[in-house]
């Protein structure tokens, strides 16, 4: 079960909690996070993995002299194991798994909901799915040859199907980093002489906007791909105008395990083309109230089946019975997402039906954020919408109602009250406070009236 290393106590204790896990293997810096809550939960092996672990002593040494490696230690206690102590145990090596249908791993996945919902992918799934997207660029660069630069973190389905896929299936090498630091990522690019460049639309613009840009030599990328969120066409056209390389656009979800549609390498597709639809997949466009196909070329939700597929999330039986439909016989995942779909099954995205934010390519749930905030003594409303921004895809935007009573709570305030269970990337961004929020007859939330005013607001 891989999870984002900068969730907090409350996502961990929520996701081991959800999984049943018994062991967690975390870096060092993180230990604190797994000791607050391990007493809650099941949790009978902790391994703390530092950077330097594995390196020879006199290596550590010049870390430690140059202050590059960390000077800290873990505490010992009858629960911890280093990664140090697994490699010099030993033992038998891992057998394969025995049936492709047996689970592999659990993603977890924001969305509609107030926690994460876990994905769960298994071997045959996996695999199929890694081969396929790394099939897309062996046009350009033979597989067991490619040197990826994997931006993209090993938690999320994008790092997993376009970066680690390449160790369990073609061969070939990955370049991984602990953050993403610019300079750190070119320099890398350079000296491993990478072929593959895996990142979402914020970091192509990050990277063409960066100072330091021209004292790198990039010239060893033949394959640039961009996922996790709509590519905007400016950023597109800049980065192929310097360094005459296109970036390949593809779409998918966790849930479908990557790719449902991919820009092949070497072809040219029409503008805001987010790719053709992979052999593997069986899409429609649907009315979302209908269920009724929409006219090819006509914006609708896209439903995606495959063979095999993710068929439920774990443990959420109506978030399941919400997010998957059968037709026909046959079971459909709902992405939520209004695709328009043309004769030549290209996709084009024309909006999201969900009440999903799209920030720097995580998908932020809207009424988690919206429930953290109504936890808050002194607020009785909350609506969180996403705003349009170039650089990071959409920002995050809450609108407050406070109790009558209440004076002196600030934006500042609430911000604080996020921090403290929400990972950096899911804050409101800005606060606004109102008297009341739009409501339809039955009292339902009207977000779209929201997102309307701030239209306006940003036209005029």
């Amino acid at each position: 079960v891989p999870i984002s290393p900068i969730y907090t106590p409350h996502d961990l204790a929520y996701i081991a909690g959800d999984t049943g896990a018994s062991a967690i293997i975390c870096a060092d810096r993180n230990y604190g996070y797994v000791v607050k809550v391990m007493d809650k939960l099941g949790i009978k092996l902790v391994v703390a993995c530092g950077l330097a672990d594995l390196l020879p002593a006199y290596k550590r040494l010049f870390g430690w002299l140059f202050d590059k490696v960390p000077k800290g230690r873990t505490a010992k206690a009858a629960h911890t194991a280093t990664l140090s102590d697994l490699v010099r145990a030993g033992g038998s090596a891992a057998q394969a798994a025995g049936d492709p249908s047996e689970l592999a791993e659990i993603l977890y996945t924001g969305g509609t909901t107030k926690h994460p919902k876990g994905v769960p992918i298994t071997h045959e799934l996996l695999i199929g799915c890694c081969r396929e997207q790394l099939a897309y660029s062996s046009s350009v660069i033979e597989p067991s040859e490619n040197v990826i630069l994997g931006s993209a973190p090993m938690f999320h389905v994008l790092g997993q199907t376009c970066g680690l896929g390449t160790i369990f299936t073609y061969g070939g090498a990955l370049v991984v980093q602990p953050r993403v630091n610019l300079d750190a990522m070119l320099e890398a690019a350079q000296s491993q002489r990478a072929r593959t460049l895996i990142g979402v639309p914020a970091l192509y613009r990050m990277i063409l906007e960066h100072d330091r840009l021209d004292q790198y030599d990039l010239s060893s990328l033949d394959y640039c791909f961009s996922g996790g969120d709509v590519m905007p066409l400016e950023v597109a056209r800049r980065w192929e105008r310097r360094f005459n390389k296109r970036i390949y656009i593809g779409y998918g979800s966790t849930e479908t395990v990557g790719g449902v549609g991919l820009n092949p390498a070497g072809q040219e597709t029409p503008p805001g083309c987010m790719g053709i639809v992979l052999k593997s997949k069986l899409v429609r466009a649907v009315d979302p109230v209908t269920m009724a196909e929409v006219p090819p070329g006509k914006p609708g939700e896209l439903l995606v089946h495959s063979s095999p597929m993710v068929a439920a999330y774990w443990n959420k039986p109506e978030e399941t019975a919400r997010s998957f439909v059968e037709i026909n016989g046959k079971l459909f995942y709902r992405t939520g997402d209004i695709v328009a779909i043309d004769e030549e099954r290209r996709l084009y995205f024309v909006d999201r039906s969900m009440d999903t934010i799209k920030h720097k390519g995580y998908r932020v749930s809207a009424t988690e954020i919206e429930a953290t905030l109504q936890e808050h003594p002194a607020v009785i409303e909350s609506c969180v919408v996403g705003l349009p921004d170039e650089k990071v895809g959409e920002r995050i935007k809450a609108f407050v109602v406070l109790k009558k009573d209440v004076k002196g709570v600030t934006g500042y305030d609430l911000i604080q009250w996020c921090r403290k269970s929400l990972v950096s990337y899911k804050i409101p961004q800005y606060i606004e406070f109102r008297d009341m929020l739009p409501k339809s007859k039955v009292g339902k939330l009207l977000r779209r009236e929201i997102r309307a005013e701030e239209a306006e607001r940003r036209q005029g």
